[in-house]
């Protein structure tokens, strides 16, 4: 790992964002394996504790949020018996949100879709911002308490209930399931009924399986580990906020919402790697 210069791994962390495979990318770059997931531990873990550190104090207006579903270690009907039941192996939910003004990824959360993990990814993005909001979410029941624990009064909040069917003249195998209504309801507060929708976060995530290979369908490319599924995800949304510039606000998520007045780049990525190295050495002499 010491070995790979700052240019080859920001190369690496470039391709892991670009929805290459681990093997690929071990195949293009020579590197092995083990440095490449050791690569991948060490970035996740500070694109982690940076993006917890840094998105805070939020200028957000309007905030979406949805889930995703991925699998880690095998499907869940796959699932040995001795290991049912154990979180991390079998589906896997990633909760995400977005800001639909400045594009920003605030807050994402790795669980199972549950009242629990709905807990938290409201109570996450609910310190993160300085506005009272209008969110909008799908119509999971349990968003219900866990958007009432999180901000109280403080929101604007719709839910927006979407029913969906199989196209009779299509592949059923392949082709997405058909939106055939969609039902705004108003939960708390005045939000602007214009604004109701999840188009964004559904949007990212087609992004999210796009880019990270972990959750492309119908492969044998998945995580076997949830921790490094995780750093995969904390790597992409990383390089999603700070480095990559969206097409319709022409400056990076993190540029826009004023956490950083300059576009990153994947060496930028590699500087956060060397510098939570750097602490945790110093906490451990001081310690």
């Amino acid at each position: 790992m010491n070995k790979l210069a700052t240019k080859e791994r920001a190369a690496i962390l470039g391709m892991m964002v670009e929805g290459v495979s681990i093997r690929a990318i071990s195949r293009m770059t020579g590197a092995s394996k083990n440095t490449i997931v050791k690569l991948l531990a060490d970035a996740g873990n500070a694109c982690s504790e940076y993006q917890d550190r840094t998105l805070r104090n939020l200028p957000c207006k309007r905030i979406q949020a949805d889930e995703i579903w991925s699998f880690v270690y095998s499907k869940q009907k796959n699932v040995p018996k001795e290991k049912r039941g154990k979180f991390g192996i079998g589906d896997v939910w990633t909760w995400t949100t977005i800001c639909a003004d400045t594009k920003l990824v605030p807050s994402w959360y790795v669980g199972m879709r549950d009242a629990a993990s709905a807990h938290h990814i409201m109570q996450d993005v609910a310190k993160r911002l300085i506005n009272r909001v209008q969110l909008t979410t799908d119509g999971f029941h349990c968003y219900l308490d866990a958007v009432d624990a999180a901000f109280g009064q403080q929101i604007d909040y719709a839910m927006l209930v979407k029913m969906y069917g199989t196209d009779p003249m299509g592949e059923r195998n392949y082709s997405p399931s058909i939106c055939l209504s969609a039902e705004s309801r108003i939960i708390r507060g005045n939000p602007d009924r214009e604004h109701i929708n999840t188009s964004y976060v559904e949007r990212q995530n087609l992004n999210i399986r796009m880019g990270v290979r972990r959750f492309t369908r119908l492969t044998n490319v998945f995580s076997k580990k949830v921790e490094n599924h995780i750093h995969a995800l904390s790597i992409y949304f990383m390089h999603y906020n700070f480095v990559r510039i969206h097409q319709t606000i022409r400056c990076s998520p993190a540029m826009e919402a004023g956490v950083t007045d300059r576009l990153w780049s994947l060496a930028d990525m590699v500087r956060i790697v060397d510098e939570l190295k750097v602490t945790q050495k110093t906490g451990a002499s001081n310690a």
